[in-house]
């Protein structure tokens, strides 16, 4: 079965999810998800709906696109209509610290996360072997203060190349220029560490370690020119104790870290967020798009 989805974003107004159903009802689709949020500080209206056309009837995204066209300028809508089938093309950039490498290359081959990743892109060598065993292409683009320009336009030439719609920073550890994170604004996710109270700098797991931390978790978010600060996507925290080592700390941030990344991607490959100034809106996620095609 046929499995599409709308997202809308418009000012709120009165009769929008009328319009909608009425429009999918008249298509012959049957709605089979929906999620929205009325912002009241704002006044911006959020939509993700999920559809299936019944079983003599053919829709593709753009025919709808096309014959919604009138409902969305009678409500001055921003839409995209999808396939949920269709898996997004994701190039992934690593540094030194390969744990989140390894999780989304683990999640991607068991069907847990649906991304097509189309490269693999490092300022080191470390993780080429793993990521050429997965049949991905590695890109070894090295970064230093005197190339740093060349070496993005050699990663923005790596994206267009592949067709990659999302870019994740799966611990990078290079500061991108305000002009790539303006070019690909909403379309590249970072993770990083976060910490109560937080801590910045060299050795933030020892600095949290010696202040006696009891939380300790991570944060993904979209990547903006104000480092760190991007509209936040996803977060999750573990507590730790005073029995526990700034090791164990290390450790366990990695795992939080993992998770808390591959989650801020499903929700975004799903398009299930929506941008709301410096904030998000993050809708749950449909039946069934946590479900893996094997496990193992």
């Amino acid at each position: 079965m046929s499995k599409y989805a709308l997202t809308v974003t418009c000012k709120s107004t009165r009769g929008i999810v009328a319009g909608i159903s009425g429009f999918l009802a008249e298509q012959g689709c049957h709605i089979t998800d929906s999620a929205q949020f009325d912002d009241a500080e704002t006044g911006n209206f959020f939509m993700r709906i999920s559809f299936s056309p019944e079983e003599d009837v053919a829709v593709s995204p753009d025919g709808l696109t096309e014959t919604f066209g009138e409902i969305a300028k009678r409500f001055g809508m921003t839409y995209h209509f999808f396939s949920e089938t269709e898996r997004m093309k994701v190039i992934v950039m690593v540094s030194r610290f390969g744990h989140c490498l390894n999780d989304l290359l683990y999640r991607c081959r068991i069907g847990a996360l649906p991304v097509e990743i189309v490269a693999v892109i490092s300022n080191h060598m470390d993780y080429q072997k793993v990521v050429v065993n997965h049949d991905i292409p590695f890109h070894c683009i090295k970064v230093t203060k005197e190339n740093k320009p060349q070496a993005e336009r050699r990663i923005m030439e790596v994206v267009e190349e592949t067709g990659a719609e999302l870019v994740v920073l799966a611990r990078y550890m290079q500061i991108l220029s305000d002009e790539m994170c303006q070019k690909m604004s909403g379309r590249i996710i970072n993770i990083h560490h976060s910490f109560l109270p937080s801590f910045k700098g060299a050795n933030p797991y020892k600095q949290a370690f010696e202040r006696g931390v009891k939380l300790i978790g991570a944060t993904s978010h979209y990547v903006t020119a104000d480092l760190d600060e991007g509209p936040i996507i996803e977060q999750d925290t573990v507590r730790v104790t005073h029995a526990q080592s700034p090791s164990d700390y290390v450790s366990l941030g990695r795992d939080v870290e993992a998770q808390v990344l591959a989650r801020a991607i499903h929700a975004h490959i799903h398009r299930r967020v929506f941008l709301n100034g410096n904030k998000t809106v993050v809708f749950p996620a449909s039946p069934g798009s946590y479900a893996s095609e094997r496990m193992g």
